[in-house]
């Protein structure tokens, strides 16, 4: 097999800087292979820091801090709520975060409603079985539309609060890097955790064991694997509607296409005027909440083109102050955009042509 001299290039320096990693993974920072010299540094503290952010289950990475429940509850209500209620219940786009424990499950360490077919869902205090999992995923990925905002103060008090939700701890209590052991104690599912799949926590559960499973590959005789699908006939197709109108975005089941196959789809309404602002769109997260011409979490671009067409200021006042109720249960949250951008954006979907 012959390769172009750019490949070949490319996978020289590719095992190069392959090797001088793996010799910094083995003590020897800073060397390189002698053939291929100056390839690589030494990450910096302050860009090993920026990276090695993780909190473990034995609390390794946690930083010093602490915060309320009290405390918690006010930056839960301006930056949490939005999207997971007040009370932790979520609504009908992400689970709900409290529900289905019992004082009884946070003594055992067990929660019974896991075992409960008629139960209708699972919370994640019904299945988390760490402290440590709640407060780095908080750490690093919310609020969804600002990832990293929440300083550690705020990170302590959010899940002070999640935790007070959900009865593991009381209303006047104070989380922080001191007692976080003894919260995990009281952990509704510390107990439903299994390490029999060797992945964690490591070596340390002796020699010889095999992560994953024991299953033994034989790659014969694979049955096919049956793909079921039903088909409306031409005259039934959108006797009531388009069906994936009126379905939710999320799930498995999502709807399909009823609609007229020989319509041709209506043109956003904002295509009348600029070429969509696709970097502004996607530093700013829009593209999280809003599709071009389907419902996502927030309404489609050419539905709010169609909305408010001509009324760039308007829209660009909702960008900034954020929206409620004007397109259904989900709110939008104040974004933290300047006025250039959302006014940039705000008249490509009034239809206005941007101006540079």
């Amino acid at each position: 097999m012959s390769s172009s001299p750019d490949l070949l290039r490319a996978a020289v320096l590719a095992a190069a800087l392959c090797a001088g990693l793996g010799a910094q993974a083995q003590g020897k920072p800073g060397s390189a292979p002698a053939a291929y010299p100056g390839i690589g540094r030494d990450a910096t503290p302050k860009e090993v820091a920026a990276w090695d952010i993780d909190v473990r289950p034995d609390f390794k990475g946690l930083p010093t801090g602490s915060g309320s429940v009290q405390r918690g509850q006010d930056v839960w209500e301006s930056k949490c709520a939005s999207c997971h209620g007040v009370f932790g219940e979520s609504n009908e786009v992400f689970s709900p975060l409290v529900g289905g424990t019992t004082p009884e499950d946070i003594q055992t360490g067990r929660v019974a409603r896991l075992r409960d077919t008629g139960f209708p869902g699972r919370t994640t205090l019904m299945k988390v079985p760490t402290v440590s999992t709640l407060w780095d995923y908080i750490h690093r990925a919310m609020p969804w539309n600002q990832p990293k905002t929440l300083n550690t103060e705020e990170v302590y008090a959010v899940t002070a609060y999640l935790l007070n939700l959900g009865g593991i701890v009381p209303d006047d209590f104070t989380l922080s890097d001191k007692n976080i052991a003894q919260v995990q104690a009281r952990m509704p599912n510390r107990n439903g955790m299994t390490t029999d799949h060797a992945l964690w926590p490591g070596p340390e559960f002796g020699k010889g064991r095999k992560p994953d499973t024991a299953a033994k590959a034989c790659m014969r005789d694979c049955p096919v694997e049956p793909k079921v699908a039903s088909r409306l006939p031409d005259f039934a197709r959108n006797n009531h509607g388009n069906l994936a109108d009126q379905n939710r975005p999320v799930g498995a089941q999502r709807g399909v296409q009823t609609a007229d196959p020989a319509a041709a789809p209506a043109k956003p309404a904002a295509a009348a005027g600029a070429a969509a602002p696709t970097a502004l769109l996607e530093k700013n997260a829009c593209t999280a909440c809003h599709a071009a011409d389907s419902k996502l979490v927030g309404p489609s671009f050419a539905d709010i083109a169609k909305k408010y067409g001509g009324q760039a200021d308007h829209i660009a006042g909702r960008i900034r102050s954020g929206s409620s109720g004007m397109w259904g249960n989900i709110p939008m949250p104040p974004q933290t955009l300047g006025d250039d951008e959302a006014q940039a954006i705000a008249r490509w979907l009034a239809g206005a042509a941007a101006q540079p």
